[in-house]
């Protein structure tokens, strides 16, 4: 058995969490932030057989996608905020960080 954690944009949390019931496979939904861009994203915990870890790393790949966003950077916290000008810069946001760990005991109750 396997822990597929996913970590994922919350535009791409509703497709994504659709297409595994779709798919039968179960996952919990963890609202998280992300450290970067500071910005919403969904955690997704998923326990899975091995011979299914594939499916769910397809069906990730599937529904989370890679895309461009103007962002505006956070002020610097070192105190010299007088002289920063904030320029949008373009960043590639989506997709999903995925790790899949082993489980060595699983129990439901």
């Amino acid at each position: 058995m396997k822990l597929v954690i996913a970590i994922v944009q919350d535009k791409d949390s509703n497709r994504l969490s659709n297409a595994l019931v779709r798919e039968g496979i179960r996952a919990t939904k963890l609202a998280s932030t992300g450290g970067f861009l500071r910005a919403g994203n969904t955690t997704f915990m998923i326990g899975i057989e091995d011979d299914r870890v594939h499916e769910v790393l397809q069906v990730i790949r599937s529904n989370c996608k890679v895309r461009d966003q103007l962002v505006t950077p956070v002020s610097p916290l070192n105190g010299s905020a007088d002289s920063y000008i904030p320029f949008p810069v373009e960043v590639q946001v989506g997709g999903a960080a995925v790790f899949v760990v082993p489980v060595e005991r699983f129990e439901h109750y």
